[in-house]
């Protein structure tokens, strides 16, 4: 089942690690297929280089195990909280990136100081207030969704591909399972470039938004020209 799903959803979670977002067993990747409606995702707790696609666990968007013999990633309700309430998505990283990870512990967003930032970020990287002690004693992970998802009332999720969740650290996300990798990738080095930033200058104002609209929109407007004209 799934075949090809799986295979990409492999794919993604190693390339994590090659774009040295994870360590040990940290992070996951999931994917979605929508006519299906079926979710694919990295087993709890598996080394990254012993991953198969074998291994990739199929979900229901109930959290019901429809495949697989290894129990699915202990994020996976946040996943699935993600896919229903974002349905233009396709894929979900998590990662515990240090520099975007960093952001997340001191439970501030990224603002979007320079144009690297604004080509994939339209405005900050937001950051999630602090789950509350019912939520965390409680469904912890399907909570950390919810808290997601209250965040981006009011935006466009595919126009900003990515949160830090207060204290915890990032999720990504994309069209598919590795779009949502290249915007952690991304992530993780415009959190970089801000950490250096405000090293260098600890009062930094936000680029102008003529300018952050410019970026933004000539790579994902309507009238963008950025890279080649698609046939």
């Amino acid at each position: 089942m799934l075949k090809e799903l799986k295979r990409k959803v492999w794919q993604a979670n190693l390339e994590l690690k090659k774009q040295g977002l994870v360590i040990h067993t940290w992070g996951n990747a999931s994917g979605i297929d929508r006519e299906k409606q079926l979710i694919v995702i990295k087993p709890s707790g598996v080394e990254y280089d012993e991953l198969q696609p074998e291994d990739m666990v199929v979900l229901d968007l109930d959290g019901n195990q429809v495949e697989g013999k290894l129990r699915p990633s202990s994020d996976t309700p946040t996943h699935l909280v993600l896919y229903k309430m974002f349905p233009s998505i396709g894929g979900v990283v998590h990662t515990h990136s240090t520099c975007a990870t960093a952001w997340a512990q001191a439970q501030r967003p990224i603002p979007p100081f320079g144009t690297t930032h604004a080509d994939y970020f339209y405005g900050d990287v937001p950051c999630t207030r602090p789950l509350k002690a019912e939520e965390i004693e409680g469904q912890y992970e399907a909570e950390t969704g919810h808290v997601i998802v209250e965040t981006f009332q009011g935006k466009e999720p595919l126009y900003v591909p990515g949160v830090l969740v207060a204290n915890h650290g990032p999720f990504t996300w994309g069209k598919d399972a590795a779009e949502a990798v290249y915007h952690a990738v991304v992530l993780e080095e415009v959190a970089k470039m801000a950490m250096y930033s405000c090293g260098l200058q600890g009062s930094l104002a936000p680029i102008d938004r003529v300018l952050l609209d410019k970026h933004f929109m000539r790579k994902h407007g309507k009238n963008a020209y950025y890279g080649q004209s698609k046939k």
